[in-house]
């Protein structure tokens, strides 16, 4: 039996695109899935696939555990999903002003580059990760490094050599996606 949709996922998906001023016509066509759908995804009529989630995540600059961070508001740890190339943990929940996640990998290749409007700081805690900004250059991190991009920046990571690294993340939520916004 198919869980029923939360609304909350809903909701953190209709405000991360209205954010960037998208459209549902324009997600959709960026996610590469039907407007309808989008629509009852958005209305919490409409659960989505593991597949269809990363799908919007992408087309909207983020990733599955930050939208589904809206559906566990009260229990971080049960917003697990992924995280670019690895496997990411949610470590804050409530209506807070940064959004902290632990991402675990162990992948070489470095995958899709990434842009969101949010500043993000990345610190390494175990391992080393290969930072690539796109036309600022490509960073090695040790474990204990740390590393603060601007919001826009694109941007991708992985392991230099396949060992497996661990890194903490943190972004500042918009405005527009806390209750305490203007």
């Amino acid at each position: 039996m198919r869980e029923p949709a939360d609304p909350r996922l809903g909701a953190a998906i209709r405000a991360r695109r209205r954010a960037l001023d998208l459209t549902i016509v324009e997600l959709a066509d960026r996610a590469g899935l039907s407007h309808p759908f989008v629509s009852q995804v958005e209305r919490g009529r409409a659960n989505p696939s593991l597949e269809s989630l990363g799908r919007l995540a992408h087309a909207l600059g983020s990733s599955q555990v930050e939208l589904m961070s809206g559906t566990s508001l009260d229990a971080p740890e049960a917003a697990v999903g992924s995280f670019g190339t690895a496997e990411a943990r949610l470590l804050t929940a409530g209506d807070t002003r940064f959004t902290v996640i632990d991402v675990s990998g162990c992948e070489a290749d470095l995958g899709e580059y990434h842009r969101h409007p949010e500043d993000e700081f990345v610190t390494v805690i175990v391992g080393t990760a290969l930072v690539d900004l796109g036309e600022e250059g490509t960073v090695r991190v040790e474990t204990g490094g740390s590393l603060y991009y601007r919001g826009g920046t694109p941007h991708r990571w992985a392991s230099v050599d396949g060992a497996p690294y661990r890194l903490i993340v943190v972004k500042e939520r918009r405005a527009s996606e806390r209750s305490d916004a203007p």
